[in-house]
């Protein structure tokens, strides 16, 4: 009898490398079954996610054996970057949700088991266990050397493919076969377009005595149960739907700023007077990770529009926007793989603030 009915093992696996297969199969040695929670679900691809929880599964479960394998569920969990909280929610949802479905009884609680939650020791990357004092807490010590960012790195840099081809020894043997079939892929190609270009932007700044921090503002324009989305004509994150904003000029105020953006990208119908007097709220976005750019701090406004009997305003894509249009609220919850960097969440901190 293992000593857990239950063990709970959250990672991002980008990729699944040696070092989470140990920390699994050591998982498995202690419980009857194992949940693995993908984080960074349902974003857009990006050379920092660069696959799907789908993906992922297929090569977490290559890598164990079929014993292993029917004692393993994995679920997509994602980042909500701005709310811990919903973070959490989500999580105990998703272990309740697994569970109900394993014992096949939609009435069965998680206090009827007992549980744990794997990952590394106190003090370093596994502080975030202690926010679930719910489940007991199982340290993995974790392999030094093995660290995702360097494996994408070498992954992605054309300048760095001995370095790839070391990461044999830091891989499962079918996650490194199938890396190497997905480099002939449309979407390596696609991404590895967008590596390089934040590598150039990088080094562009590269000489500065410290590095840059850079200040962008980003309108979440809601009219009438619409939200104003553009698409980016250019890199990075060209393709996807983002919310109309930019850099903030040195000679410009910050609310200015987002003024000039929204007009300039959506061509928005709406004089700027009453656009500035639209403006419900504002929250300064800046979380470490939200743009592979660097250090990226943007001002997000919430600019709320009367309804009038002309309807939506008219809007088209301009400057850095090939297209703008209102998207429903209604449908705003099913865009989050296509969304740029954070703006999601922006969008959806905004709206619990409505």
């Amino acid at each position: 009898m293992h000593e857990f009915d239950y063990l709970i093992f959250i990672g991002r696996f980008f990729p699944f490398h040696n070092g989470h297969l140990w920390t699994l199969q050591h998982a498995l040695r202690l419980a009857d079954k194992v949940i693995v929670l993908c984080g960074s679900a349902r974003q857009a691809r990006t050379t920092r996610n660069p696959w799907t929880v789908d993906e992922r599964e297929q090569l977490i479960r290559a890598s164990l054996s079929q014993e292993e394998g029917e004692r393993v569920f994995v679920v997509g969990v994602s980042d909500r970057m701005y709310n811990d909280q919903q973070w959490l929610t989500e999580v105990q949802n998703l272990v309740d949700r697994v569970i109900a479905v394993d014992t096949t009884d939609l009435g069965s609680r998680q206090a009827q088991f007992r549980i744990g939650i794997v990952g590394p020791p106190r003090g370093g990357s596994g502080d975030y266990l202690d926010l679930f004092p719910q489940w007991t807490r199982v340290e993995a010590p974790e392999i030094p050397e093995v660290q995702a960012s360097r494996i994408r790195q070498a992954f992605f840099d054309p300048e760095r493919a001995d370095d790839f081809s070391a990461c044999r020894a830091l891989l499962p043997a079918p996650v490194f076969d199938w890396l190497l079939a997905f480099r002939h892929s449309e979407i390596f190609a696609h991404l590895q377009s967008e590596y390089l270009f934040i590598k150039r932007y990088r080094q562009s700044w590269a000489a500065a005595p410290y590095p840059p921090t850079f200040v962008t503002v980003d309108a979440v324009v809601i009219h009438s149960g619409h939200v104003l989305l553009v698409r980016r004509r250019s890199q990075p994150g060209k393709g996807l739907w983002s919310l109309p904003g930019g850099f903030v000029q040195p000679h410009e105020r910050i609310r200015d700023a987002v003024i000039r953006e929204l007009k300039e990208e959506s061509r928005l119908k709406v004089p700027a007077a009453v656009l500035a007097g639209s403006v419900r709220g504002s929250r300064v976005f800046d979380h470490p990770h939200r743009s592979l750019r660097g250090r990226t701090i943007t001002h997000a406004f919430l600019i709320e529009l009367a309804p009038t009997q002309e309807g939506l305003p008219k809007v088209r894509g301009g400057d850095d926007a090939d297209k703008a249009k209102w998207l429903p609220l209604f449908e705003f919850n099913r865009m989050e793989e296509q969304l740029f960097e954070d703006h999601f969440y922006i969008v959806n901190w905004f709206l619990g603030q409505v």
